[in-house]
């Protein structure tokens, strides 16, 4: 029988982001941030342990604001994202700023990881039900299956759209038998004012798509079987992409490489949970009244952490 899933949270973008952690918005009736909602739905649904993905230099200030929080809740370990955390041969760049990308950030938990783990974005909500289809997968995932066998959770197009711009989804290639094939990544996808749903990306020839498409929002889950072989996918990635400082390394991407391989398979869990995330400043009002409503349908009590 498996361990109890892990949550791993990429939390490591969230002093730059948000401006520093004082800065984090609250979203719920008492105060709560969008990760306290991850967080809670997690707990119930059977996960008893978080792995936060940090930076090394706000460390302290997230034990303090974050962490204590859960202590006595639920199991918590930092791991931390070091940019000079590479394979053996492989230098740091000169001139390099950023991080190295979610594949990266999900391997600097390798070493504290040793259940079947959801990985989740740190601004993302994504709903009861996308949380209870995760942990009932790897609850019950052969963790020595080969292929290696992971999911993703499947959201509606629809209901991951944002009425103050445009965004970008994965749109998911999904077999009869629910196996993912491929991921489309698409940039400039909008909502029109007719209903109608398209990717912009080249605004003379915008491609319409099926509101019921089921796109990924970086909500997966793994087995610790995903850290086999990393170490030499990075460092191939890594020396592929040398003088490319601001390349980065997508957990998408190195998972559709072992899917096209043979080498994993994906089961794609569809939900109809709505995804809400701040992606424009205009779209806080409207996640705000959205959990106010789900609030008042009991699916959270008023205060989570009473």
């Amino acid at each position: 029988m498996n361990k109890k899933p892990t949550l791993l949270i990429l939390a490591a973008g969230m002093g730059s982001r948000y401006g520093g952690l004082k800065q984090i918005d609250s979203v719920g009736p008492s105060g709560e941030t969008i990760m306290d909602y991850s967080i809670y739905d997690a707990i119930r649904a059977g996960f008893d342990k978080i792995v936060f993905i940090i930076r090394h230099d706000f460390e302290e200030a997230f034990r303090e604001k974050i962490v204590a929080k859960y202590e006595g809740k639920i199991k918590i370990e930092l791991a931390f994202q070091d940019p000079l955390d590479l394979p053996a041969g492989c230098t740091f760049p000169e001139g390099r700023e950023k991080p190295w990308g979610t594949a990266h950030a999900i391997r600097s938990a390798r070493k504290v990881i040793d259940a079947p783990f959801a990985a989740i974005n740190a601004d993302d909500f994504y709903g009861a039900d996308a949380f209870k289809r995760l942990a009932e997968f790897l609850s019950n995932v052969d963790t020595e299956a080969r292929p290696k066998r992971f999911a993703m959770v499947g959201y509606r197009l629809d209901q991951t759209l944002s009425d103050n711009g445009s965004v970008a989804r994965g749109i998911c290639d999904v077999a009869p038998d629910g196996k993912l094939l491929g991921v489309t990544e698409m940039t400039k996808i909008a909502k029109k004012p007719d209903g109608a749903i398209q990717n912009e990306e080249d605004p003379a020839n915008p491609v319409p798509l099926k509101g019921d498409s089921r796109v990924s929002l970086n909500l997966w889950g793994f087995t610790p079987a995903l850290f086999d072989g990393m170490e030499e996918r990075f460092a191939e990635w890594f020396h592929a992409h040398e003088g490319q400082l601001k390349a980065e390394w997508y957990i998408p991407f190195y998972v559709d490489e072992l899917v096209k391989e043979g080498q994993a398979t994906v089961d794609v869990l569809p939900t109809d949970s709505t995804w809400f995330g701040v992606t424009y400043r205009d779209d806080k009002p409207i996640v705000v009244e959205a959990i106010k409503k789900l609030v008042a349908a009991g699916e959270y009590p008023a205060k989570l952490w009473a």
